[in-house]
């Protein structure tokens, strides 16, 4: 069964884009590629069950299972040792991909306490948008009373696209929830 928001890119979002931004063919117009979600442990990746127990939140809400990353050099000021676990990353693309955006644009980001949107300085100079969130436990998969600390996710949205306006455009049709330049 195909996602809810891939169907609607194919058949209401990407016709739209063509027309709004005046491409000759509909393959022109942005595309999503992937989601990268990074949860970043710090001196906590030195114990197993806090590895543990992060992998499995990070995998009930990604829908797959995470890849533990390592440090690259040892830094005496971080306490950080190379090759000991840094944190963890998941890459989603195709239906997964889909299904996550769904479920954070429609239903995690709406759960921040105090959330007024999103920045739209999060894009690069590629078209990509990066974004983080201070709570983990804002997604239903994973439960409050479980976790052992609250923790932050970093999110990068690769996009393909010619310009950052167009990538901007295509989040915005996704109902991404951007903060207006008169509202503050």
């Amino acid at each position: 069964m195909t996602p809810r928001l891939k169907e609607l890119y194919y058949k209401e979002i990407q016709p739209s884009l063509k027309e709004k931004l005046g491409f000759k063919n509909t393959y022109m117009s942005p595309k999503l590629e992937k989601v990268v979600i990074n949860m970043g442990l710090g001196l906590d990746g030195n114990d197993a069950k806090i590895v543990k127990s992060c992998e499995e939140d990070l995998g009930k809400l990604s829908g797959q299972k995470p890849v533990i990353t390592k440090f690259k050099k040892s830094v005496a000021n971080f306490k950080t040792r190379k090759g000991t676990n840094a944190g963890l990353k998941v890459t989603l693309r195709g239906n997964k991909m889909y299904e996550f955006i769904d479920r954070l644009v429609n239903i995690a980001l709406p759960r921040i306490k105090d959330f007024r949107g999103l920045s739209s300085n999060g894009f690069d100079k590629f078209g990509n948008y990066s974004f983080g969130i201070k709570e983990h436990i804002i997604f239903p998969e994973v439960s409050f009373e479980r976790a052992d600390k609250v923790r932050g996710l970093d999110i990068i949205i690769v996009i393909r696209a010619e310009k950052k306006e167009h990538s901007f455009a295509l989040l915005e049709k996704m109902n991404f929830p951007f903060i207006k330049k008169g509202d503050n």
